[in-house]
This record gives structure tokens, sequence and C-alpha cells, in this order.
């Protein structure tokens, strides 16, 4: 028997007219749409004038991993599953990463129907460096966890996306001043594509202040990556400096990276430094 395949299908952000001409073929004819919200995908086959064939049924994260076995054996006896969260890319903060890593060790096809992401969508209209970035998922719910999470980024070079809650937001918001500085810029993306689209950009103090009566809708925050403050050759002399003074070579580097927010990795440090004594 010829097996069927897993399509990962990317799903409007807002606007049903974002979806792709690929994505509307496979509601059409997909013969087992597993959809993080059943009610929302209907809603959207409504809006794109889709009429699925196939059944539907729910696969959020309490279900996940129940639904696998059954999926991964409807795929292996030829039926075509297409995969679908809320809006958005599924797998991105989303369920369908079990469900591929399954396919995959069972060698059964897996494909993806690009489309919209909050993550990039926000990343491109942010006005910050897109170079390189990282994805964060959702900020931890708790104030100590979040600031551990936050002291995390004071060094992180790249570009950071993560999502929150509006409820927490401006919490999140306070908390990221405390830990990174009241300087350090970010971008507040709400309801991205949708009719009430707003983008806000400032420095963190500026957000927090902004946020502090109340923020509704779907929170993607962009946040700049840390500028570092001093040169490795300048980070290197700090070090020869407490070495001079009694400390470890480790002990200096260590020292040394957590005064300077933006510097190299410890590591990175330890060897220039060694690379510096020849």
């Amino acid at each position: 028997m010829t097996p069927g395949k897993l399509l990962i299908g990317a799903t409007p952000l807002g606007q049903p007219s974002d979806a792709s001409a690929r994505l509307v073929t496979a509601l059409k004819s997909a013969d087992i749409i597993a959809a993080e919200d059943t009610r929302r995908i209907r809603s959207l086959a409504q809006a794109l004038e889709v009429t699925p064939r196939g059944r539907v049924l729910s696969f959020f994260d309490q279900n996940e991993a129940s639904r696998v076995p059954g999926l991964i054996d409807d795929i292996a006896s030829g039926a075509t599953v297409l995969v679908v969260s809320d809006a958005g890319m599924p797998l991105i903060n989303d369920p369908g990463y079990r469900l591929v890593g399954a396919c995959i060790e069972a060698g059964l096809p897996v494909s993806c129907l690009p489309g919209p992401s909050a993550v990039t969508t926000a990343l491109a209209v942010s006005g910050l460096a897109s170079d390189r970035f990282c994805f964060e998922g959702f900020s931890p719910r708790k104030h100590a966890a979040r600031m551990t999470w936050l002291r995390t980024l004071a060094t992180e070079q790249r570009t950071c996306v993560f999502f929150e809650s509006p409820r927490r937001l401006a919490e999140t918001l306070r908390d990221a001043v405390d830990a990174l500085g009241p300087a350090r810029r970010a971008v507040v993306c709400r309801e991205l594509t949708k009719t009430h689209e707003e983008i806000v950009r400032g420095t963190l103090e500026e957000l927090a202040e902004w946020a502090a009566d109340g923020v509704l809708g779907e929170i993607t925050v962009v946040l700049a990556g840390a500028t570092p403050t001093a040169d490795l050759d300048t980070l290197v002399a700090e070090v020869e400096d407490l070495v001079e003074g009694g400390a470890r070579v480790k002990d200096a580097c260590a020292e040394v990276i957590a005064a300077h927010p933006g510097a190299p990795s410890r590591r990175e440090l330890y060897d220039a430094v060694l690379r510096a004594r020849g």
C-alpha cells in the first residue's frame, strides 16, 4: 500500500486572503484535518469558500500525544493529513512537533505549505536587525522565572522575538527594564495583519509606560540585541589586570563578562586570552 503524507499548513494570522493557494487546495482535498481549534478552521474554510471533504478533528497541546499513533496509522494507510494551528505556522509554539517526529521515524512523507508566521512578520516590521535572531516562545509566567530568563538575554546580541499574553505584557516590560535597562529598544506588535493592528516602537521604559494601562489582543514582542560595550582586546586587557591582582584566568574571564553586557561568551574570552599570550 502506498503511504499518504503529512502536510504542515500555515494559516492566516488575521486576513483570510493571506491563505496560500496550496493551503486552499489542501483544505479541500485532505482526508483528515488536524486542527488546534476545529471551530476556527471551519470559519477559515467558510471565509475561503472551501468545503473540506475530509474529517476535521481537534489536535492541541493536551491531546497531541494521544492523537499521534492514530494519525500515523492513517498516514501509513494512505491518508493525507493536514495539520493547522489557530494562526500562523504550526509547530512554532504550537502543536505538531510530536507528529512530525513520529512521521520521520516511521519513514512517512512530511511536507510544508509555507505561509504566515507571527515571528517573521513581527521581525520584518520591527525595524530592528533581522540578519540574526532567536525565538523564545512565550515568556515565563512567574516573576522569578521571568527575571532569570530576561537576564539570559542581557548579553544576547541577536534580535529576540517572543510572545506574551496581553494580561502580562505590562509586568513583563517592567521586569525587562529592571533586567536589561531602560534604554534597550524593543517593538510591541499587537493584532498583526488584523483590522486593529498596532506596531509600537521605543525603549523598554517607553513601552512599559505605554502598556501600563492595559493592552488587548495577541502580542508579539521584538527585542533589540545587546550592544557590546568593549572590544575583545580591551576585555583581554581587563582579564590580565585581574590576573595580575591574583585572580585565576577563568574567574577573571567570568568577572569581566559579567561587567560587560553584550560581551562574547566566557569561553571566547578565555580562548582570546590564551591566544594573546602566544
